[in-house]
C-alpha cells in the first residue's frame, strides 16, 4: 500500500454516448464499485470525485468514500484536481503525488496500478500514464481506443485516435505484422505540483483536434512517461463496450 499518493477516481453521471455509466451494473456490482475495490489494494488514500448525488450515494453504500466537486470541469484531471485540495482540506494530510484512476476501466488490476505508480520513484517524473500492446488490430481504425507512439525511453511523443505510426508500402492486412502498435490505459500519476499546473493551461490546438487532453500537456512541454503492461484491460466508452464486457467475464 502507498500512503504517499492518492487515488482519485473522477466520476460524473452525464456522458454522450453512455449517460450513468458508473453505475452501470456489472454483475452485481456497478462499474464504479469494480475500479474502487482494485485501486483500494493498491492506495491508503482513495476517493471518488463525482458531481452526482446518485453516484456519491451508490459509493457511500458499498462502503468507498466520496467528494462532491463542481460539475462545471470539462475533464477528469480538473476534478481530480478539486478533489485533491478538498480531501487536503478535510484530512490535513498532503501527498507528492496523485493517481487519476478512470471510472470506466472496470477489469484494472492492483498490478497495473503499482506498474504506475513505480514510475514515481524517479524523482524527475511529472506525469506517468500505461500503455499496452495492441492485441485486437481492428482497434486500429476505431477512434474510440487511443494509441500512443513512444520514444526509446518510453517517454509519451504523441496519442492519437488515429493508427499511428503510418506503415508506408503495407497493405492494411499486414499493419498487424509490421509494427508493434501501442494503446492508452487512462491512468495519469501527476506529481502534485504539476497537476495544479496543466488544469490552468488552455485548451491547445492538438487537443482540440484529437479530443485528447494529454496532448495540452505534451504541447506545453511536459513530459509523460509511460510504462508497457501485458496484463489486460478494457475501457467502457459505449453501451456495446458494456456489453461486450459482460460477455467476456
Amino acid at each position: 500500500m502507498v500512503s504517499q499518493i492518492l487515488g482519485i477516481i473522477p466520476a460524473r453521471f452525464s456522458s454522450s454516448r453512455f449517460p450513468g455509466k458508473p453505475l452501470a451494473l456489472l454483475g452485481e456490482k456497478p462499474m464504479i464499485q469494480w475500479v474502487y475495490e482494485s485501486a483500494s489494494r493498491v492506495f491508503d488514500h482513495l476517493v471518488v470525485a463525482t458531481d452526482d448525488e446518485r453516484i456519491f450515494g451508490e459509493v457511500e453504500k458499498f462502503g468507498g468514500r466520496a467528494l462532491m466537486t463542481s460539475p462545471e470541469h470539462s475533464t477528469g484531471t480538473e476534478r481530480c484536481a478539486e478533489a485533491s485540495r478538498l480531501y487536503r482540506k478535510q484530512t490535513g494530510k498532503s501527498f507528492s503525488h496523485v493517481v487519476n484512476i478512470q471510472g470506466d476501466e472496470p477489469l484494472i488490476q492492483s498490478e497495473q496500478l503499482s506498474t504506475l505508480t513505480d514510475c514515481l520513484r524517479n524523482p524527475e517524473t511529472e506525469i506517468a500514464t500505461l500503455i499496452q500492446p495492441m492485441r485486437n488490430h481492428d482497434d486500429l481504425l476505431n477512434p474510440n481506443v487511443v494509441k500512443v507512439v513512444v520514444d526509446r525511453a518510453l517517454r509519451a511523443l504523441y496519442f492519437s485516435r488515429a493508427p499511428i505510426p503510418f506503415i508506408r508500402d503495407r497493405q492494411d492486412a499486414a499493419l498487424g505484422h509490421s509494427h508493434t502498435f501501442y494503446t492508452h490505459i487512462g491512468l495519469y500519476a501527476f506529481h502534485s505540483q504539476v497537476l495544479e499546473e496543466v488544469v490552468h493551461l488552455p485548451a491547445s490546438d492538438l487537443e482540440r483536434a484529437e479530443s485528447l487532453e494529454q496532448l495540452r500537456w505534451l504541447e506545453n512541454g511536459y513530459s509523460v512517461q509511460t510504462r508497457v503492461t501485458h496484463l489486460s484491460s478494457m475501457g467502457v466508452d459505449t453501451p456495446e463496450d458494456l456489453e461486450k464486457l459482460r460477455s467476456r467475464i
